[in-house]
């Protein structure tokens, strides 16, 4: 009995330890400038309900406007949320809309329906620490119906682009 409490002594010890040095690898968790030109809001006819619900539900992962949390201080924590934020944005970025051409942002509108409507975003791991980006039905049906509208407005290119 007593080598077992002994190797479980070391055992914590050494995870402890790990942590602790862990601490000392830290992410940047900056966030890129945003030209606002460029953004979701500047080129979409977004209405102010669409708009809150994407501010509150998607926002930090899919824009360069990420709220980081104080547990992204915190390793390992912050290495899984700086590449989950990092791969939520080179699938969508909400600040970079208007770089897309016409075809990727008519597919990403649609995808948005399609991803809200099956539950898949906001993303399971997100929503027990961020319990207000939960969507309602109605928050379903606002974002399906705006997606639905703006895929058939998309010109060709956009201001920001150096069209129009």
């Amino acid at each position: 009995m007593g080598r077992v409490k002994k190797v479980l002594k070391w055992s914590l010890v050494v995870v402890a330890l790990l942590f602790v040095g862990a601490q000392f690898y830290r992410p940047d968790r900056t966030n890129p400038p945003v030209d606002e030109r460029k953004t979701m809001r500047a080129n979409t006819q977004m209405t102010p309900e669409v708009a809150a619900v994407l501010q509150r539900s998607c926002k930090d992962c899919h824009s360069s406007e990420t709220a980081w949390p104080w547990y992204s201080n915190v390793s390992p924590a912050s290495w899984f949320l700086k590449n989950h934020v990092e791969d939520g944005r080179r699938q969508l970025s909400f600040s970079e809309w208007a770089t897309y051409p016409k075809r990727k942002r008519e597919r990403k509108l649609h995808e948005m329906c399609e991803q809200v409507e099956s539950g898949e975003m906001p993303l399971k791991t997100y929503l027990p620490l961020h319990p207000s980006a939960k969507l309602s039905d109605e928050d379903r049906r606002l974002i399906c119906d705006w997606t639905k509208q703006e895929e058939e407005r998309q010109p060709e290119t956009l201001p920001a682009q150096g069209g129009d």
